[in-house]
């Protein structure tokens, strides 16, 4: 599937369901890159907005630049409030945005669905000289607690690429993340949690690109499975998922 069309059935569930970013994130932008509200950031692969709205929170005019017509949509929808938002139908490869224009570029979620050595060439092209770049994930937990070995023995069993998404995830792009930087960058980790309904859970799945829906053979079977993982291991009416936020920071090396 073309990964600009993936996540255009999963709007709703991915407004609801998936996880902000702590504030973490910002203050170590804060004190590592000498963020300020003046600052103009270039939010690319935007989605919904999660990103963005916590730098439009902090004062920073935001572009947020997005291929996806639904997901563009949202964001536009949900950050009509801040009048510091831009929205702009574009890609990694080519944002449409002029030369040395933005001090910070951003990407939550979105790296592993680029180009890396067309959307660095795009990067260097619109950042302003000495201009910042931060790369986030939320990355869930796959192992920390019983709940979420049995949430990854479903995906594993039911979901339709998972294998292959998952490897071109983070775990795969932390290998390209140093030639991306082109020299020296810095990481920082925050933990992040999510607790969840049975309706959120079942929201959370079908928010990823590659969770079975309505129609296909694995959907039924897997919602089966899901309402037994969530019984068995639900305290309070609840289950937890964890994150480990991800965060690389650093300048783009230029040619001499």
């Amino acid at each position: 599937m073309d990964p600009k069309l993936r996540f255009s059935t999963r709007v709703e569930n991915y407004v609801k369901y998936r996880p902000g970013y702590p504030s973490g994130v910002l203050k170590t932008l804060r004190a590592g890159c000498g963020l300020t509200p003046h600052a103009l950031i270039a939010d690319i692969g935007s989605g919904t907005g999660l990103l963005a709205e916590l730098f439009l929170d902090f004062g920073c005019r935001v572009i947020g630049v997005e291929p996806n017509v639904e997901m563009r949509a949202a964001a536009e929808r949900l950050l009509a409030k801040h009048a510091r938002f831009t929205s702009l139908a574009g890609s990694a490869e080519e944002t449409g945005l002029p030369p040395a224009s933005v001090d910070f570029i951003t990407a939550g979620q979105a790296f592993h669905w680029f180009d890396p050595p067309r959307a660095r060439t795009e990067f260097l092209r619109i950042l302003k000289p000495e201009g910042w770049v931060a790369l986030v994930w939320n990355s869930r937990r796959t192992a920390s607690t019983p709940f979420l070995r049995a949430y990854e023995d479903l995906l594993n069993a039911y979901a339709t690429d998972y294998a292959q998404v998952n490897h071109q995830n983070v775990e795969a792009d932390e290998r390209l993340i140093p030639d991306f930087f082109g020299g020296s960058f810095q990481e920082a980790t925050f933990v992040n949690v999510q607790n969840f309904d049975f309706d959120g859970l079942l929201g959370r799945l079908m928010s990823s690109s590659y969770a079975p829906e309505a129609g296909h053979t694995n959907y039924i079977p897997m919602l089966a499975e899901l309402h037994l993982i969530f019984e068995s291991f639900q305290k309070n009416g609840r289950v937890a998922f964890e994150y480990d936020t991800k965060l690389y920071y650093g300048h783009l090396t230029r040619s001499s």
